[in-house]
């Protein structure tokens, strides 16, 4: 497997590149450079959001790469103030526009139960993912997916649904493994991605996380994402620095053992916490 050719297969069948190029807090010149960067140096799979307001950014280093968009996965995610059918349809209709695509690979629900819907998310939800279903079965969206949503946000969906979510993702990273809702999301069929596979960034002062890159040769992040495609799940590390760009592609020469697996995997506290979706302030 590597990042050009290694592929998870989606339920519906699409393939989604191994490993990405998250974007969340860049905007501008220092976002539309290291899309670039990562195009050059073999990243396939780029993920985006509403939210974070850089969707022109990401747009404008697509026009510049020169690759074909064929060749690229792009992925962005509901904006929380725009949940329920029409309204996400509308904000659908914004999101192609600044990124200047007539399609999307993957669309996301980026949180289940948003503040301004708490106490109707389940109608709010659900009308939001009739819209995706539409978009999906107007060829508009390659793939459609959901974003911190536990088990019974997911069995919520399924009493309406006609199609299930393809992709959950999920903050997952050194001592946060959220096993209940991943264990649910692969029992489902539901690939699994990592968002914030460095945590908080304290990962790369952390003893044992040191000793690991000692151990295996490869930098503290390397070392993370190579765990985090052996538990299983597509990590979408973030970085504007080209080196950095580069290295994190550089992760498909080495395995970790099964102990230090489960080492990383019991880093508890090291990265924060998980997220609770359905106490989110915002």
């Amino acid at each position: 497997m590597d990042a050009k050719n290694g592929n998870f297969i989606l339920n519906n069948g699409v393939e989604i590149p191994c490993i990405g190029l998250g974007t969340w807090q860049t905007d501008g010149d220092t976002t539309c450079n290291a899309i670039k960067c990562a195009l050059e140096s073999g990243y396939r799979l780029i993920d985006t959001a509403a939210a974070y307001g850089n969707e022109a950014s990401v747009g404008r280093a697509l026009r510049e790469c020169g690759m074909k968009r064929e060749d690229i996965f792009i992925t962005s995610k509901l904006r929380n103030a725009c949940h329920g059918y029409q309204a996400t349809l509308e904000a659908f209709e914004g999101t192609l526009r600044k990124l200047g695509t007539d399609y999307l690979d993957l669309y996301l629900i980026h949180w289940p139960n948003p503040l301004q819907y708490r106490t109707i998310w389940k109608q709010a939800t659900t009308g939001t993912w009739k819209a995706f279903e539409k978009l999906y079965k107007d060829g508009r969206i390659r793939a459609i997916g959901v974003s911190n949503f536990m088990p019974h946000h997911i069995e919520m969906l399924k009493e309406t649904a006609e199609i299930l979510p393809m992709v959950n993702q999920l903050k997952l990273c050194p001592g946060i493994i959220q096993r209940e809702a991943v264990e649910y999301s692969k029992k489902e069929n539901i690939v699994v991605e990592a968002y914030s596979p460095f945590g908080t960034g304290s990962i790369f002062e952390v003893e044992e996380m040191k000793k690991l890159s000692q151990k295996y040769g490869k930098s503290v992040g390397q070392i993370c994402l190579k765990w985090s495609l052996q538990m299983g799940f597509i990590p979408l590390p973030k970085s504007s620095n080209p080196k950095r760009i580069q290295e994190n592609l550089d992760i498909f020469d080495f395995e970790l053992l099964d102990e230090d697996i489960k080492l990383i995997a019991s880093l508890e506290n090291v990265c924060g916490e998980a997220p609770d979706p359905d106490q989110t302030t915002f």
